[in-house]
């Protein structure tokens, strides 16, 4: 008899992987496809999850829907807000005003900016009551609005920019 296994057999060994690959492999094995929120967006959990799609919620209970694949450029300017580009049959622009966008939440390193959108975790966001942006306060993020448009010209684009958001304005933006 050989010492030596077949490819089943090593298979069946499963010694166990060393390091920060064996860390992430049980953080993902634990959190994939699971969904979590706070008060201003749901995300997913799992370190390699994506989404197609993200949601805006409206407080009038109304919603949107943007396929990931259709997002370009976006910017965050604290004292203005996030603005996301979405290029499809038309341009659309999606401002989101509120505070702490960029903070990362209580239970890890999950924020809505890098971790979120970025990475396309993000699954909806919505707009808040005023109880709720209250409640929350300075500890994790607020929206207070989500303002949609879609633009058939970069010149009506930009006249809604300068009355909504000037700071987005530059050479480089949008």
């Amino acid at each position: 008899m050989t010492d030596e296994h077949t490819h089943k057999g090593r298979l069946d060994l499963k010694t166990p992987s060393a390091g920060v690959g064996a860390y992430l492999q049980a953080q993902e094995a634990d959190s994939d496809g699971a969904e979590a929120c706070c008060k201003a967006f749901g995300f997913l959990r799992g370190i390699r999850a994506a989404a197609t799609s993200v949601e805006f919620r409206f407080r009038n209970g109304n919603s949107m829907w943007f396929p990931y694949g259709w997002m370009g450029p976006w910017q965050h300017d604290p004292s203005e807000g996030l603005l996301l580009k979405f290029s499809g049959d038309l341009v659309y622009l999606i401002l989101i005003r509120g505070s702490n966008l960029a903070k990362p939440l209580d239970e890890g390193t999950i924020n809505l900016t890098h971790a979120g959108l970025q990475r396309q975790r993000v699954l909806w966001i919505r707009e808040m009551t005023k109880e709720e942006i209250d409640q929350v306060g300075e500890t994790g993020p607020t929206i207070d609005n989500i303002d949609i448009a879609s633009f058939e010209s970069n010149e009506k684009l930009r006249e809604w920019l300068q009355k909504r958001a000037p700071a987005f304005l530059s050479e480089s933006a949008v």
